[in-house]
């Protein structure tokens, strides 16, 4: 069957204006190299909580911490892991050499199984970030609830300061 000359060039308008199709391929490479950027970069660094009442003392020491879990000492609280554990004003009070909520809380993270100790000689670890401010005797009570839960590998969270050209 013969077209006539109308309907031959409204079927070649319509070739014309169709639209070429996505090439999927192409996006699908940058957004797969993109993703193993970000999941590479990402693992390289340890973030320890922040708190905006805690001022932490100043150190030269460049080794990077390792995943521990964390004691939090701030003006006001006790943290393990984010969770509030004790206030400072009633650990002032208090003449107890040890902090039970503390040893409770530790002894549940310990149970939790996400960090586990090398050895038990040795010990779990815990990292203490501590206001530069807080008074040693509390700082005291809380390394020897640690010893008592058995976390003897204890590093202390500092601000890491520029090391002085000389």
């Amino acid at each position: 069957m013969q077209l006539s000359k109308r309907a031959r060039r409204m079927e070649r308008n319509h070739k014309l204006q169709k639209k070429p199709a996505l090439n999927l391929v192409s996006l699908m490479d940058i957004f797969t190299i993109l993703v193993f950027f970000l999941l590479v970069n990402s693992s390289n660094t340890q973030q320890l909580p922040s708190a905006k009442d805690l001022t932490l003392p100043s150190s030269i020491a460049t080794k990077a911490p390792k995943e521990t879990v964390v004691i939090v000492i701030t003006r006001d609280d006790i943290l393990v892991q984010g969770r509030r554990v004790a206030t400072i004003a009633e650990l002032q009070s208090s003449e107890e050499e040890t902090i039970p909520a503390l040893n409770k809380e530790l002894e549940y993270q310990a149970s939790l199984g996400f960090i586990s100790p090398v050895n038990e000689k040795a010990g779990r670890a815990v990292t203490i970030m501590g206001d530069e401010n807080i008074p040693y005797a509390l700082v005291r009570k809380i390394l020897k609830t640690c010893q008592q839960a058995n976390y003897r590998k204890i590093a202390f969270a500092a601000n890491q300061k520029a090391k002085s050209k000389s």
